[in-house]
């Protein structure tokens, strides 16, 4: 069996945006006419560069080869142009390239890929979802300059939160923390801990016992900012503080671990098993969000998560773009000892239920893992078509100037 065939598919996704601006998805086909389907999770470079990425990553080290020889596609692609360290850009190729790679492994064998990664665990797998605003599209780190919403506003969050409950989850995200920019870590103004603890106080108060909290950041803090930030909402007991600080120095976020009863969370912008090692070793995290589109695709991450299960981390796959990462995601979660939590997009309904032939089985709270063979699902190409991304910003960015 070769790979005999390439193409991408920039998908914009149309308001309210959830799960990002565009996607970024890779069809990869066989001598045979297998098909398989990857997503890269990168926004360093504009999606049209990323996809001619990642068809110069396929001629120069996929096309022509077997793609049961993941560790070979792995090692020729992390060491391209002599680098070997850790590159997000061309591990979010890697990663497209390699679920794809997994996606016609399964297909051939007849079985999900989690058969072949040492099989079930978990028969459902538990959920949470970001509180999304009713419409339109708010970025979080937009917030404070937008009208009334569930990011600056209390009782909109709360009444989210209580609707998120009702449908059956039992752990929603939010971050309240205020404006992330190029510049940071800063520390967060008192406006922002103020703001912060009354958002996680009115959700506290909503959902009492019947739903985790996760207080999310984008790497906003200095960690003496961050442990300011914890110490003010700890009393409302949020399941984890996510990345209370720049990923780029685990020994910071390691004082903030340190410093606060609150778990850390900590990986969305990570890739490969150097960089998790790195936070493992340091101690600074008690939960690793690996997302599948960028941290080096299934058995790298399997790789992290086996590292983590020995150091007693637990892993809660990261999923903000489409639903081809969500079902990597899954493949992998369903295997894990480890496993505490999947971020889903809502219950995988609206533009993500359209992008695919069959949707993604979501029941009360729960992921329902597929037992189709290899990711379990299928882009409707059409669909992907019908929706080109013809914007010029990036997937996620941050604001470009200090804070004032």
């Amino acid at each position: 069996m070769k790979i005999t065939d390439i193409r991408t598919f920039v998908v914009g996704n149309p308001p309210p945006q959830a799960g990002g601006r565009y996607f970024i998805f890779v069809k990869l086909t066989t001598n045979g006419g297998v098909v398989g389907y990857g997503e890269a999770y990168s926004a360093s470079f504009g999606p049209k560069v990323t996809a001619a990425m990642i068809e110069d990553v396929a001629e120069r080290y996929l096309i022509g080869r077997d793609p049961h020889d993941i560790e070979s596609f792995f090692r020729r692609a992390y060491s391209s142009g002599f680098t070997q360290r850790p590159d997000i850009a061309m591990m979010g190729c890697v990663s497209a390239l390699e679920t794809a790679c997994w996606d016609i492994i399964g297909k051939e064998a007849g079985k999900p890929v989690y058969k072949l990664l040492g099989g079930q665990v978990h028969e459902a797998l538990r959920s949470y979802t970001y509180l999304y605003p009713d419409s339109g599209s708010v970025y979080p780190g937009e917030a404070e300059n937008a009208e009334r919403n569930v990011y600056n506003d209390p009782d909109l969050a709360a009444a989210a939160a209580t609707a998120c409950v009702r449908q059956g989850f039992t752990a929603v995200k939010f971050d309240p923390a205020g404006p992330y920019t190029a510049f940071d870590g800063h520390q967060p103004r008192l406006q922002d801990i103020d703001l912060s603890v009354r958002m996680v106080k009115a959700v506290r108060e909503a959902v009492g016992t019947s739903a985790d909290i996760l207080f999310g950041t984008h790497g906003q803090f200095t960690a003496a900012g961050a442990l300011r930030m914890a110490k003010a909402i700890e009393p409302y007991d949020p399941l984890w503080f996510e990345e209370p600080v720049p990923p780029d120095m685990p020994e910071v976020m390691a004082e903030v671990a340190r410093g606060t009863s609150i778990p850390i969370a900590t990986g969305e912008r990570l890739a490969t098993k150097w960089e998790f090692a790195r936070v493992i070793d340091h101690r600074a995290a008690a939960v690793l969000q690996p997302n599948l589109g960028r941290s080096g695709g299934i058995l790298e991450t399997k790789k992290i998560a086996a590292m983590a299960e020995a150091h007693h981390v637990q892993i809660a796959p990261h999923c903000y773009c489409g639903p081809i990462v969500a079902a990597a995601n899954i493949q992998l979660a369903v295997t894990l000892p480890n496993f505490l939590i999947l971020e889903s997009i809502k219950t995988w309904d609206g533009f993500h239920a359209k992008l695919l032939k069959k949707k993604i089985e979501w029941q009360d709270g729960y992921v329902i893992p597929s037992k189709e063979p290899g990711l379990g699902v299928e882009l409707d190409e059409a669909v992907a078509e019908a929706h080109p991304w013809e914007g010029d910003k990036l997937h996620l960015e941050m604001a470009p100037d200090p804070l004032l």
